[in-house]
């Protein structure tokens, strides 16, 4: 069973800013080192969809899935931490956010499946 997680986060508005970012983030351009410890954290799948320059993020999340253990391996591991770094000149928080932030939980306002079919 999994758990799905979704995120918000704005780029820089900028069209040369955005076609880099999509850059980083095309198969083999990627540090393997940052998707392995996104398997390792128990994360099954991770998308990011873009509108403009609005970031969608939907993890779907494995039981064993740990935000503040992710957190910490990540802050101890230098090619993430090096990746984060290089993320962001790109990101630009949503104003939910507050200044510093950067990828922001999303609440789900409505699922289909909790409405009758009739």
């Amino acid at each position: 069973m999994t758990t799905r997680i979704c995120l918000a986060l704005d780029l820089v508005d900028d069209a040369a800013l955005i076609a880099e970012y999509e850059h980083w983030h095309r198969v083999g351009n990627t540090d393997p080192a940052v998707t392995r410890s996104i398997r390792a954290a128990g994360i099954a799948d991770m998308q990011i969809w873009r509108a403009g320059n609005r970031l969608f993020m939907v993890i779907e999340a494995e039981e064993r899935y740990d935000p503040a253990a992710k957190a910490a391996a990540d802050a101890a591991d230098p090619a993430v931490v090096a990746w984060v770094a290089k993320m962001l000149r790109f990101q630009q928080p949503i104003p939910a956010a507050g200044p510093n932030g950067t990828w922001f939980p999303m609440d789900r306002i409505f699922a289909l499946g909790d409405h009758p079919a009739n």
